[in-house]
């Protein structure tokens, strides 16, 4: 394995900067302003935050059931890993604040905003999506997860909730597959116990 960040990587990095000033530009257009009310609501914050949290843990466990259970997604965890390469822990949290603020800016924020929620949802699962059977399931994941956030943005009305989840499952994610912790080394072992068993 490569000593520093996977060609995955540095390539998101570049896209992420993209889609927040493609989102930024796109609601400005649209609106004239960006309000704070967008992204924040100031009387009851607290409670956006406890539902992002919540809808964070929601994902996290899904996808923990799918790696006990399917062994794609196992498959699909070793790829990612392959492609991140290994990460520093700030690399880890200044990755998962970029990916998750501007994925929400640019499909909860300006695509819902224009198009509704089913148009933001099938975008985001596609881009979410790469070649051979295991990245099929990233797309489902990825469906799943637009539809959980899409519903907050209905509900709430602002992107508190949904850039809450997003941050925090790709900030889990990225610190297990990257080798800020110990969840790479098994990965990258081959067989899982539940493999072996099987």
């Amino acid at each position: 394995m490569s000593s520093g960040p996977g060609r995955l990587y540095r390539l998101a990095w570049g896209l992420y900067l993209v889609m927040a000033v493609g989102g930024a530009l796109w609601i400005g257009a649209r609106r004239g302003v960006i309000p704070l009310s967008l992204f924040l609501d100031t009387r009851a914050w607290w409670l956006d935050l406890l539902l992002g949290a919540g809808a964070a843990l929601l994902l996290l466990g899904v996808w923990k059931g799918a790696e006990r259970t399917v062994p794609l997604a196992r498959e699909l965890d070793r790829q990612l890993m392959a492609a991140l390469g290994p990460l520093q822990p700030a690399e880890v949290v200044g990755l998962a604040l970029l990916s998750g603020f501007a994925e929400e800016l640019l499909f909860r924020g300006a695509v819902q905003s224009a198009f509704g929620w089913l148009p933001a949802t099938v975008a985001f699962a596609v881009l979410h999506s790469g070649p051979g059977k295991a990245f099929r399931l990233w797309t489902l994941f990825a469906a799943v997860a637009g539809l959980l956030f899409a519903a907050l943005v209905e509900w709430r009305g602002n992107l508190c909730a949904p850039i809450t989840a997003h941050v925090l499952v790709n900030a889990v994610n990225l610190w297990r597959l990257t080798g800020a912790s110990g969840d790479s080394a098994r990965l990258g072992q081959g067989e899982t116990e539940g493999e072996k068993e099987a």
